[in-house]
């Protein structure tokens, strides 16, 4: 299979009659970052099921860091979406970001108590959260809340990172703290990261491809390849302008097709 970090071959992935994608070959490189962007229900947070081992392929194969895709793989980190925490909530920062080493469902147990309070304080001043990291989770803001969220997803020190739109509900500040956060992993460490995102500019300073997905369709490329009028044009069968300024990319003409549903089951968050 090479030594891609996240090997996915003629995947397909139906729901009854609808096809989400098929076909679909991506070889992601050790300390590459790929963007999964595509509309609502286009099957991005799918995908990211399917990685995570939640989800099986109605067809193809998939390996991450040369082995199958499941709970027990402890080369894969998941930085999920921000959401609220109840502020009652005893759960303190070190407690969560201990669980991606023995209570998260995508860990295994990990011995030695030392060692783990060691991993622990590492992952959480390699995102800065020293001061406030024991503090009860729900009392902090929610770019706090999402640090400490990078921090378990890094304090196993994956060869893949999986991430299900990290940037949500972030003011622009949060947002780039967050994504750097990410990117220097990958830089310093080689981990390869598929970013699952609505927009493309928080992140587009980062990106090495995208993968883009649309009505059971798919184009993979660099960002000036795929994020470009004829491309997405042909993707969504409708005329799209995509304009560049000031270094961010802006597309108009498919706003029908990005508020398209599909069935409730098929492109829901991971939990």
């Amino acid at each position: 299979m090479g030594e891609a970090a996240v090997e996915i071959e003629d995947a397909g992935l139906r729901f009854g009659d609808r096809t989400l994608w098929s076909g679909l070959d991506l070889d992601v490189a050790p300390g590459e970052f790929v963007a999964v962007l595509g509309p609502n229900g286009s099957g991005k947070t799918s995908l990211l099921r399917v990685l995570l081992g939640l989800q099986p392929l109605s067809s193809g194969s998939v390996r991450l860091a040369g082995e199958p895709p499941g709970r027990g793989n402890q080369k894969v980190g998941y930085v999920p979406q921000q959401r609220a925490i109840d502020e009652s909530a005893a759960l303190r920062g070190t407690d969560l970001v201990g669980l991606g080493l023995d209570g998260h469902r995508w860990g295994v147990g990990l011995r030695g108590m030392a060692r783990r309070r060691r991993l622990v304080a590492g992952a959480v001043a390699s995102v800065g959260a020293q001061s406030y990291a024991r503090f009860p989770v729900g009392r902090l803001s929610g770019g706090e809340q999402q640090r400490l969220r990078v921090a378990q997803a890094l304090v196993g020190e994956p060869e893949v990172l999986l991430c299900d739109e990290p940037l949500l509900s972030l003011d622009i500040a949060h947002q780039r703290a967050v994504t750097e956060l990410i990117d220097t992993r990958r830089r310093t460490a080689g981990t390869a990261v598929l970013f699952v995102t609505h927009e493309l500019n928080p992140i587009l300073p980062y990106v090495d491809r995208v993968l883009y997905l649309v009505n059971g369709r798919f184009r993979i490329g660099t960002p000036d390849e795929v994020m470009n009028s004829h491309v997405l044009s042909e993707l969504y069968s409708t005329r799209v302008e995509v304009f560049r300024v000031g270094g961010q990319i802006h597309v108009a003409g498919a706003h029908s097709a990005l508020c398209e549903d599909l069935p409730h089951h098929a492109d829901e968050q991971v939990p």
